[in-house]
């Protein structure tokens, strides 16, 4: 079992900052109205696009794009980055009580044939009322991930390319038909930490993700899951999302670490904290549980640290240390059935290299990475850097803030 890594597409913005979606004065709904915050990069293509190839020149095998308010579309944007990368797979996140099963079987179906097989699915079932109700969605959080175990049964029917029906409480699908089937299928990727969520993944999915909690915590999820699926006849692979801050030195990341949290002041953290805290997403409220809205002790777990979770959603954790540090946590993931980490830093171009130059090595090194397609080829620049990286080296010089 070897490790897969993925990056991911700051489709929101990205910055030198944990909280680079406050610079924007209304919330990043008008994109020219931005306040004087140095570092901040709006999500246009060009910049997605320095960051799709970086990740596919460092050897990534894919990237997450994310879904919600405040992102691009995630469908859209990835086809269009499929033009300007050759093999990088995209893992496009989408909802699945917004748009119709069958047709999103189809878009899958078309979106393969488009990007010669590169689509990779994520399935958000949503944590907040608030943001499901903003796409016009009105269940409940069990009966969203009801609605979602029968979506992803009729995907799955229409792919087999014959007429196919189905009769369920929310879906009724006759003649449901995918005339030219994807090839290959995608893997389809989904988490959810709820009691209602479990049997989803266990029947339906191929990549149960979790976010970044510490390896004792992880490895009960997956024992979870993996019985559940057992029970169904069925085996599921795993994955974990996280960030990192890797360097040189631990004691260059940790002060990397630092300083982005020199950058929250108490009263965005606890605003972040008040919007968080009504979550209904159990994965969210488990994030929230790790550091309790406190600075202090935010080193969870060796090398795992918590201070992204005190102002942003989702993935709240990162880690945090050495190249050789953070290659011994991902094995020591790994030692637990995680093939798949989907990584992201801040800002997400720099920290790209400074991991794929830096752990990607380490973990070849260790024989845990398939062979494939060489990373960073081409002809070395003048100091003996990679040609990829721009000017020779990571970007991020002094860590950022």
């Amino acid at each position: 079992m070897s490790v897969h890594l993925h990056w991911f597409l700051p489709t929101g913005g990205d910055g030198r900052t944990l909280v680079d979606r406050h610079a924007y004065t209304d919330g990043g709904i008008r994109r020219d109205r931005i306040t004087p915050v140095s570092g901040v990069r709006a999500p246009d293509i060009e910049y997605l696009a320095q960051i799709a190839k970086a990740a596919e020149q460092l050897g990534f095998e894919g990237v997450l794009t994310p879904t919600g308010t405040w992102c691009e579309d995630a469908w859209l944007t990835t086809v269009a980055l499929t033009q300007v990368t050759e093999r990088l797979k995209f893992l496009v996140a989408f909802r699945p009580g917004v748009i119709s099963p069958v047709l999103a079987a189809q878009m899958a179906a078309t979106y393969q044939r488009i990007s010669r097989g590169r689509l990779l699915l994520n399935v958000v079932t949503g944590g907040d009322s608030t943001e499901q109700k903003r796409f016009g969605d009105h269940l409940g959080h069990d009966r969203r991930y009801a609605r979602t175990d029968e979506f992803l049964q009729i995907v799955r029917g229409v792919w087999g390319g014959r007429p196919f029906d189905f009769q369920g409480e929310h879906y009724q699908v006759e003649g449901g038909l995918t005339a030219l089937p994807p090839d290959p299928l995608p893997q389809i990727f989904f988490g959810g930490s709820s009691a209602a969520a479990g049997p989803v993944a266990a029947r339906n999915v191929d990549v149960y993700l979790t976010w970044g909690e510490p390896p004792e915590e992880v490895k009960q999820k997956t024992d979870w899951i993996r019985g559940l699926a057992e029970k169904e006849g069925r085996t599921v692979r795993f994955g974990i999302r996280l960030h990192t801050i890797s360097r040189d030195s631990s004691k260059e990341a940790w002060a990397t670490a630092g300083r982005l949290l020199d950058d929250l002041d108490p009263e965005t953290v606890a605003a972040a904290q008040q919007a968080l805290g009504k979550s209904e997403s159990v994965g969210q409220q488990r994030m929230l549980a790790l550091h309790g809205g406190s600075r202090d002790k935010l080193e969870i777990s060796p090398n795992l640290w918590a201070g992204v979770g005190l102002v942003r959603g989702g993935a709240g954790t990162a880690l945090v240390g050495s190249h050789a540090e953070v290659a011994d946590r991902i094995e020591e993931y790994h030692s637990l059935g995680i093939e798949h980490f989907v990584l992201s830093g801040y800002p997400h171009l720099e920290e790209a290299y400074w991991f794929g130059e830096g752990v990607r090595p380490e973990l070849a090194a260790r024989g845990l990475l398939d062979a494939g397609p060489a990373p960073l080829d081409g002809v070395p620049a003048a100091n003996g850097r990679p040609a990829s990286a721009p000017g020779g080296a990571p970007l991020l010089i002094a860590g950022g803030r």
